[in-house]
């Protein structure tokens, strides 16, 4: 562990969830090829699009809606509308369809266990002080098993820009009726995470679990109070 502000006294603390309580990427990539082979099984023409034509649609809906862009469950879900065009014409079905292939999705991206320390921990903390998740992501808190140790998980949508802009911290803050100065963020990403917390007037700590931990590997717009070379040192601060 290594100090790199001085830490307020602690009341509660808000999480990132994806790369920084478990590894998001092999998540995410085994739920995209489990979304492709259900697309080839059932809608033979949207199948054939070339990664170009299906990055071609998310360009287009993301210059039409640009605050889809904080919203990853509503861009793949209008994406998979416009693709199933290849294959349904009548719009009621075509909904259907999208619904089905997101439903696929989403299970799949759900799929992960989180190791035993992450639990424990997160246990620990739920018992001294409340806990709040922020995700840019849509992950199923519900299915990974940490939706207990949250008192309300914010996800980013049309309404809550993704992080780092500050209206999730805001408003986490506002749900705990704690001063933002006694709050520590805990994420893996420097600019999303320990930018956006610290504009928000947050305390931080920096853990990645995904990726060795150097700072000189990483874009560091400003350092956080904390880095961890644990998760489970998080306890030592409460």
């Amino acid at each position: 562990m290594r100090f790199y502000r001085p830490l307020n006294h602690i009341q509660a603390m808000t999480f990132d969830l994806d790369d920084t309580l478990y590894d998001n990427g092999p998540v995410i990539r085994a739920a995209e090829k489990t979304l492709q082979a259900f697309i080839a099984r059932h809608y033979k023409n949207t199948s054939a699009l070339s990664p170009e034509q299906w990055q071609k649609i998310r360009h287009q809906l993301l210059q039409e809606t640009p605050d889809l862009s904080s919203d990853m469950g509503q861009l793949r879900m209008r994406t998979l509308m416009l693709a199933l065009q290849e294959d349904i014409s009548d719009d009621n079905d075509r909904k259907a369809a999208a619904k089905a292939c997101f439903d696929c999705f989403y299970t799949a991206r759900s799929e992960l266990e989180l190791h035993d320390t992450v639990h424990t921990t997160l246990k620990s903390l739920a018992e001294k002080i409340p806990l709040i998740g922020i995700t840019n992501g849509n992950v199923d808190v519900k299915k990974i098993g940490v939706d207990t140790y949250f008192s309300t998980v914010l996800h980013a949508s049309l309404e809550r820009p993704m992080k780092p802009h500050r209206h999730m911290f805001d408003e986490a803050a506002q749900a705990l009726g704690i001063a933002p100065a006694h709050i520590l963020h805990v994420g893996d990403n420097l600019t999303k995470d320990v930018f956006g917390a610290i504009c928000a007037g947050k305390q931080t700590a920096w853990f990645a679990c995904n990726r060795p931990m150097n700072l000189n590997n990483e874009r560091a717009p400003v350092l956080p109070h904390v880095e961890l070379d644990q998760f489970e040192e998080l306890l030592a601060l409460v």
